[in-house]
Formats: C-alpha cells, sequence, structure tokens
C-alpha cells in the first residue's frame, strides 16, 4: 500500500498574480514560481527532500478552469488552521465553512474559495 494517498496536486488560476498574491498572504511566505511550457505555476512550500506532497497554482487557460465543485484538496495548515482562516477575507477569499472537527483523532477542517473561484479546505490537527 502506498504511504501517501497524493502525489502533486495543482489549483487552477485564471489570473495568476492575484492568485499567487493570496495564498503568499495566508500562509506568510513566498511561492516560488516557474514557466513549465505553457504553464505559469507558483509552488506550495513542502519538504520535497523528505518526501514530503506538494502542489502548486497552475495558469494555463488551455488546460484548467477553475471551480468550487471540483476535486477537493485540503492544505495543511499546522499547528492550527485557525492562524491561516484569519487571513482569508482580508486575502480576497472567501469563508465558506468554518473551522469544525473532523472527527475523534482526525483534526479539524475549514473550507474557503480563493481569488479564483476555487474550493480549497484547510486542516490540521489542532
Amino acid at each position: 500500500m502506498p504511504a501517501h494517498a497524493i502525489n502533486w496536486f495543482e489549483i487552477p488560476v485564471l489570473e495568476f498574480d492575484r492568485a499567487k498574491k493570496f495564498y503568499e498572504t495566508i500562509f506568510e511566505y513566498q511561492m516560488p514560481e516557474n514557466q513549465m511550457g505553457p504553464a505559469r505555476m507558483g509552488f506550495l512550500l513542502y519538504d520535497f527532500k523528505s518526501g514530503g506532497r506538494g502542489g502548486a497554482i497552475v495558469h494555463n487557460p488551455d488546460f484548467y478552469t477553475p471551480s468550487k465543485n471540483g476535486s477537493l484538496i485540503y492544505l495543511n495548515c499546522e499547528p492550527d488552521l485557525q492562524l491561516v482562516l484569519a487571513k482569508v477575507e482580508e486575502a480576497g477569499g472567501k469563508i465558506t465553512k468554518q473551522k469544525a472537527e473532523v472527527g475523534p483523532n482526525l483534526g479539524f477542517w475549514a473550507l474557503i474559495e480563493d481569488t479564483e473561484g476555487n474550493r480549497v479546505a484547510l486542516h490540521s490537527m489542532q
């Protein structure tokens, strides 16, 4: 059985600079950026050398369309997702579900809509 259910994820964006600023604001770090063929990508930070799993925001309108009803990605917000959630609206996003317990010993989650209209979940154990 694989150790991780996910290897990589990509969040579609229409306005790359606006989306990059949103994620940089809520996570308080600068996203590395790269052009890969027709795709402009901004990378969410993760520990690749230790086997961590990561993802990126991607602008490639011929391949991606942001959606609130597509796949749901849970972003790691340790130690407490409330610290990230508190920045969402000021950064231009919307909170669609406040922090709530997933279940006993499964941590907490919240649901947001980013500046591009994507539905994104936040998760932490606290």
